[in-house]
């Protein structure tokens, strides 16, 4: 276990797998646009600290953005040690045991988990050297990430909350937009559990506390994935094989770790009404519009007197999260497996799906319709619940291979008869959907068919069409599943093309067919125009000026050869 952030990027330094740079960079943009250079390097490019910000405090940003400095977060050489470490602990703890002697097995098991739990820390905490009840969030260099946000944010905060009717805690990350020295926006959606602890506070004042930095297993821990009730530092324990030591925070009944750089903690008013946060350049590549969130009054700030202030980018994909879905995607298979779907060998969530959008699964398929069962098992499972677009394969192939995958579907799947419709929750971010976290889903069942499945379409398919095929015509009909996509997509870039699809078409209403085959539109609507009633967001870019201010100043960055600014490319389409 880490004994702070520090440590952590010490250890990075000495593998070169960081860049400090000593020159001053700006927290309002610059910091952003030169994180995003080096973050879609092939491999994710490396962690960057930022030692001159204007305040006393350095910027981490890109902290776990490839394969390895995930690994190294975690404590790990490859991700299959934790993979099968988890799959034999779970099948031991499922196992139907009869005799006494057999459930004598689980003590060890027991024995372990039991020093996974948190503990009280002892002692003056470190996060708590400097303190400041009279919050001033002007001395922390948070960062303006894009030109249209709204402000700027806190991007990686650790959210601390307690159900105030079980006192159950649970740890989660929910971007806050600075509104002044001592007030921040919570942004939890309704789906977090956070927004649920908060809802049933029935009047008052409901403590939170946020946390930033310390081991970077916290962090990872309050993207985690895990059910609801389940203690984030639990979880955090059990990947470093230690218990998670929490100190009492100042001014609110809530426990934070103590080795954490910063803690900010507050309250919101139960009576007080909403406040407008957003715009915020998001994960999904596009800006979430503004919308109404909970006011948070902070009370207190303490911090490390070497603290340094850990932040992260999203944006147009691949952005650092990639690397983090990674290590979900690679640990929660096992736990989907035994308690949900047994039936799934592989589970895959390419990048370009930002994480919900597009899922790939394999499974061991041995009866009629089970590629349909296994689509409504995820929907109806956690974070799951989000997902628009599902592609199912029985092959054995590797799923993260697309050119094996799109095969699978030429072979096996037929739109009219394979092309399985249904509605329920989306991610709030969503813009595509007809209604904000409500829309359409779509599963394509690319599964080898039993004689039960073939009905009147035993394997009939037209002649001389392509699996998926992108275009810009609606005249352009080529591919057994058609995505229509703006002017200013290029069509040789799949990546970008694949990410389009996912998060501009909502599977029900953008789709039809044409003959035999699957048209879906994933071009930019129009509010007030073909029963579309919502705003569109633009593209999270940077600015001309932000871009020119850092070409010139790229020299002295000391990161190397020159990079050009990712944005380019959209503006410059954009005209």
């Amino acid at each position: 276990m880490f004994k702070s952030l520090k440590e952590f990027i010490d250890l990075l330094d000495s593998k070169g797998e960081l860049i400090r740079i000593k020159e001053f960079t700006d927290p309002v943009l610059e910091i952003a646009e030169i994180t995003d250079r080096v973050s879609k390097q092939p491999g994710g490019g490396k962690a960057l600290l930022f030692e001159n910000t204007g305040t006393q405090f350095p910027v981490l940003t890109n902290m776990m953005g490839s394969q390895s400095r995930v690994a190294l977060a975690l404590g790990i050489n490859s991700f299959s040690e934790i993979t099968d470490y988890m799959d034999n602990l779970m099948k031991e703890l499922m196992q139907e045991r009869g005799s006494l002697l057999e459930k004598l097995k689980l003590l060890p098991h027991l024995r372990e988990a039991a020093g996974w739990l948190p503990k009280k820390f002892k002692g003056h905490a470190p996060c708590q050297e400097s303190v400041l009840f009279k919050p001033e969030l002007s001395r922390l260099p948070i960062l303006k990430c894009w030109p249209g946000d709204g402000g700027r944010f806190i991007t990686l905060p650790m959210v601390h909350t307690k159900d105030p009717e079980t006192g159950i805690k649970n740890l989660g990350m929910y971007r806050m937009q600075v509104l002044s020295e001592e007030s921040t926006g919570m942004h939890w959606h309704r789906h977090k559990t956070g927004a649920k602890h908060f809802s049933r506070c029935k009047s008052g004042q409901f403590p939170v506390a946020i946390t930033l930095g310390g081991d970077p297993v916290y962090t990872y821990a309050a993207t985690a994935p895990l059910p609801e009730g389940i203690d984030e530092y639990l979880f955090a324990g059990f990947l470093r094989n230690r218990a998670v030591q929490l100190t009492d925070c100042l001014t609110q009944p809530l426990q934070v770790p103590a080795d954490c750089d910063f803690v900010i903690e507050g309250y919101i008013e139960k009576s007080e009404q909403l406040v407008v946060e957003g715009p915020f350049g998001d994960h999904t590549g596009f800006y979430s519009l503004e919308d109404l969130y909970p006011k948070l009054h902070i009370t207190c700030i303490s911090h490390k007197k070497d603290a340094i202030y850990p932040a992260t980018l999203v944006g147009i994909p691949p952005q650092e999260d990639k690397y983090i879905a990674i290590a979900t995607e690679k640990i929660f298979l096992t736990p989907i497996q035994l308690t949900m779907v047994p039936e799934i060998l592989d589970l895959h969530l390419p990048e370009e799906g930002i994480g919900h959008n597009i899922a790939v699964v394999k499974i061991d398929k041995s009866y009629p319709g089970q590629a349909i069962k296994v689509a409504h098992a995820l929907w109806g499972a956690g974070q799951m619940m989000f997902n628009k677009i599902m592609i199912i394969t029985d092959r054995d192939i590797d799923i993260r291979n697309k050119e094996q995958l799109w095969e699978v579907i030429g072979e096996n799947y037929i739109p009219r008869r394979d092309t399985h419709f249904s509605r329920g929750p989306l991610d709030v971010l969503d813009h595509a959907a007809p209604q904000c976290g409500f829309g359409g889903k779509v599963m394509f069942d690319a599964t080898l068919k039993l004689t039960e499945e073939l009905g009147s379409y035993p394997g009939a398919k037209p002649d001389g069409v392509v699996p998926l095929y992108f275009t810009h015509s609606n005249k352009d009909v080529q591919g057994l599943i058609n995505i229509l996509v703006d002017p200013i997509i290029p069509l040789d870039e799949q990546y970008t093309l694949l990410w389009i699809w996912g998060s501009n078409c909502d599977p029900i209403r953008d789709s039809r067919f044409e003959g035999e085959l699957l048209v879906m539109d994933s071009k930019t609507k129009v509010k007030g125009k073909d029963g579309f009633t919502r705003d569109w967001p633009e593209f999270a870019l940077s600015s001309i000026e932000t871009i020119e201010a850092v070409d010139k100043k790229w020299d002295s960055l000391g990161i190397g050869d020159f990079i050009h600014s990712p944005s380019l490319k959209f503006i410059k389409k954009r005209g």
